[in-house]
This record gives C-alpha cells, structure tokens and sequence, in this order.
C-alpha cells in the first residue's frame, strides 16, 4: 500500500529539519514559562513569601543536580558495559534510545507546563511541585536533544547544518512571547490559561510527530545501504558498533570523575563558559532596569516592550548567520572573534558616555544578542569535546548527555552569581538596593518594566551613572577572562581534525571486528 501524500511529504522533509523542529516544540513553552511564572503565583495564585523563597531554593539545587544525575543514568551502560546476553548496543541503538526517550518526555514537558497555569494545591506546594517537575522534564529533553547532535553526525560542518535549523525553529518558537501579551490578565486568567493549553497541545502533539518520524528515518537507514538521508553526514550508516562486547567492568562515577579531571580541553572550556553564563543571565535580569534607567525618559513603553521581545527572538536569527561563519571559519575562530567584538563594542561604549543615546540603544540591544549567539554556539563546542573524551579514553560509544549534563553541572552557579554579584555591584557604586524597594513586577506581567520606587532626586543621576558603569564594565571584564581561558582551549584546527579521524577510524575498526566475529 503507497503512503498518501502528506505522509510521503513529511517523510521526504531533511532529517536536519526533523531535529530542529524539537526545538521549537520546547521554546514555544519554556519562553513564556520564563515570562510569566513569577507573575502567576505572586499576583494570581497569591504565594506567600516564605513559601516563594523555599520554592526557589529547592528549585535552585535541584536545577544544579539533575543534569549530570539524568546524564548519569541515561549514559553509564555506554561508558563500558556488558549485557548479559553478551550482546551489546549499536551506534544506532543509541540514537533510537535518545528519539524514544524524546518521545515520552517531550509530551511529559507539555503537561507539567501545563501544571502551572491551573490552581489544583496550595499555592507554595503547587509552586514547588511545578518546578521541579517542569524543570526535571525540560532537563531530559534537552540533554537528549543536544546528545543526537553528537550521535547523529561527527563533522563539524553537519553539526553547524544540524544547529542551524535548531536556531531557525527557536526563532520561529520565540514569537510565542508575542503572542502572550494579547492574552496576558492577571484580572481574567481563563483566556491567558486558554493559550497555554494550545501551547501545550501543539508542543506534545509536535513531539509525538517528529520523534516518530526521526524513529522511522533511523530504522529505514538500517535496511538502505545508501543510507540517503538518515544522518546528515551518513556516520550512523552500516555502523553497527557494539558497546561492551570487550569490557565486563563498569566505570563508576569516581572514576569518570577522574577521568574528566584529566581532560585538559574540558576544564578549560568549563571555565570559559561558566562566565558565559553569568553574563547571559546578567543581561537576562538587568536588561529591563538598563532600560529603564538609561533609556526610559527617551524610550515610549511600546518601544520598551518590542525591544524586549526582540531580545528573545534576535539572538536565533542572528545565530544563523554566525553558524554560517563558522561553517568558513570554524567555531574556536568565530566564538573568538565575538570575545574581541564584545571587548571592542564595551570599550567604545565606555569611552563614549551614557550621554550617547543611539550607541547606548544599539550597545543594550548588541551585547544581548551576541551573548546569548556565543551561549548557542557552544553547544557545537560540546560536540566536538564529546569526540575527544571518546578518544582520549577508548570509550566503546560516546556518552553524549552525560558530558553535556556535567558541562551544566559546572556552569549553572553563574545563573545564580549573575543576579547576586549585580545587585551587591549596583548597591557599591550607587548605594541603591533592590531588595529594600517594594516588590519588581516580573518582566514579562501586564507592564514589563520593573518598577522601583523612583530614587530622590539627588540619587537619580548616581544610579543612571552606576547602571552605566555596570553595563560596560561587567563584559569587559567577562571578555578578558573569557579570552584568556579560550587561548588555552586547543581542540581546533589540526587537533579536532586529528580527533574527528582517530573517532572514524574506530568506528571503522570496532565495525570490522563485529564484522569478523
């Protein structure tokens, strides 16, 4: 019986596509998620502040260990392992686990997004039950997702073409934040509900759809020997590389530990991004006051809210165009060259004043969306230090998650850092503190500026000055730390080449040996 044609049209889309699809299924929840939580507690469900704080802890540490905890049970039996049988798991085998797994989660992500929105326990146990929930599922959803981009292709230009439709489909995700606000009241939640409900269906309904799709691309290659179109490079065709078929000893995790402590590149790279972090999330909760009190006498608010969701949705187009370059130029050179850019646009901006309106908007706007590009280029960074712990420990299949969840588990404190370092800063060269004003209403409620007290008149100018200072200063110093510790990094040029091969060859080698036996 011949397909009909719209499953012969879906069957025929890239299988780039297939993958970049998931992305948009997880950012048309996790953007209005981040946008309006707070609110929705604090002004509809009426938490208390004790039980918003003890929400926020937990959420906090669990949000620290759950990656390399999730990265840890879904990778240990690829490090070495032997199944009693004494078969073991294929290259193949690896990827249809992590499709599956995408199935069931990504569905699982939609209903605990979902669990937000209607009020069904005590507002405090509802708040820390969603987050935890929520964040857990968004947690497996992205560890799988960022490991099929080491599974399903091993060049780099196949990874950028991979990365590419991720940002595309982000883009496109991020226009949900638009859409919020026409149906965002705190007064009359039921039409506000009402769209997140669509939100949920469509992103379940979309996982459901791609992985099932991705899950027929993977069990067709098995029987095509051309493999047209399974992985983008094909490195998944006629490999059968069994995992543990020579080693009967797991590794534990001290000694994965270990094995991480010596790997040279991996620390370097942790230590770069741990500060890449800090400064995404910076921006991310100073943007609205810089806004506020460099711009707002000079801005309308309608300005104000289009650049906030710009600020969403820029950083993914933009992203296109930097996977371009690094497709020419490489990675390690492109996420340098950003270092330098934001070194050279801070230095300006400091030598210019905060009296130079038009340079200040544009470097508000810039420095956010080049931050948040270099965070989604790293990701490709990750890929490529995924193929060097292979080599560098003879690991029979690369543990792809588990790498990216102690990545997360190094670098998530700069989450925390960002907002504590900038308010002690913005209280030490101003005298201003946040936390004695009343309570900011969260970017992204009804009126998305935050709306301090307005300082006295004598300490207007001190504070516009200190938020000035702490725009330009903060990247500097990122900057300089963040092109030291990349000079150390060497996994580029001629040694990711190197590694890319010896990763080849192994693949090849294991394949003939099974092929032997």
């Amino acid at each position: 019986m011949g397909l009909d044609r719209p499953q012969a049209w879906l069957l025929g889309l890239p299988t780039a596509a297939v993958y970049g699809s998931l992305a948009l299924f997880t950012t048309i929840l996790h953007n209005v998620f981040l946008l309006y939580y707070v609110d929705t507690f604090v002004s509809v469900y009426k938490i208390n502040k004790m039980a918003f704080w003890v929400g926020e802890t937990v959420f906090l540490l669990w949000n620290s260990l759950n990656d390399p905890l999730f990265g840890w049970l879904s990778d240990r039996q690829f490090l070495s392992s032997q199944h009693r049988s004494g078969a073991g798991l294929s290259s193949r085998a690896v990827v249809l686990a992590r499709v599956r797994a995408l199935g069931w989660h990504g569905p699982l992500l939609a209903l605990s997004f979902l669990a937000f929105w209607v009020p069904w326990a005590p507002a405090g146990l509802q708040f820390l039950l969603c987050l935890c929930l929520y964040d857990g599922f968004l947690t497996l959803v992205d560890l799988h997702h960022h490991a099929l981009l080491a599974d399903l292709a091993l060049s780099a230009h196949d990874r950028t073409h991979l990365n590419f439709y991720c940002s595309l489909f982000s883009a496109a995700g991020s226009f949900s934040v638009f859409a919020s606000y026409a149906f965002w009241n705190k007064e009359d939640f039921s039409s506000f509900r009402a769209f997140c409900v669509t939100l949920a269906v469509s992103s379940g309904l979309g996982f459901l759809g791609a992985t099932r799709l991705l899950r027929r691309r993977v069990e067709a290659a098995r029987r095509d020997p051309g493999c047209s179109g399974l992985a983008v490079d094909c490195g998944l065709c006629g490999e059968e590389l069994l995992v543990g078929s020579e080693e009967a000893d797991s590794i534990t995790l001290g000694q994965y530990l270990r094995q991480l402590a010596r790997h040279r590149n991996f620390l370097w790279f942790v230590s770069m991004d741990l500060v890449q972090v800090f400064h995404c999330h910076f921006n991310s909760n100073f943007f609205p006051l810089f806004l506020e009190h460099l711009l707002s006498d000079h801005i309308s608010l309608s300005t104000g809210s289009i650049l906030l969701g710009l600020s969403y949705v820029a950083p993914h187009l933009n992203n296109l165009y930097f996977l371009s370059l690094c497709r020419r130029w490489g990675v390690y050179a492109v996420v340098r060259g950003l270092f330098l850019l934001k070194l050279g646009l801070s230095l300006l901006m400091l030598l210019a004043g905060p009296d130079h309106l038009s340079l200040l908007c544009l470097f508000i706007a810039s420095n956010r969306v080049f931050t948040e590009g270099t965070c989604k280029l790293l990701t490709l960074v990750v890929t490529d230090l995924v193929d060097e712990d292979l080599v560098l420990n003879h690991r029979k299949q690369a543990a792809s998650a588990l790498l990216f969840g102690m990545v997360a588990l190094v670098t998530k404190p700069g989450q925390t850092f960002a907002p504590l370092l900038g308010t002690w800063l913005l209280c030490f060269y101003t005298g201003h503190d946040l936390f004695q004003q009343s309570l900011i209403t969260p970017v992204g409620s009804a009126h998305p500026w935050p709306e301090p007290p307005a300082p006295a008149p004598a300490q207007a100018p001190m504070l516009r000055q200190g938020c000035f200072y702490l725009l330009v200063l903060v990247p500097i110093t990122c900057a300089l730390l963040q092109l030291f510790t990349w000079s150390q990094f060497t996994l580029h040029g001629r040694r990711l080449h190197m590694v890319k091969a010896q990763r080849q060859n192994l693949s090849q080698a294991q394949t003939l040996d099974v092929k032997m036996v």
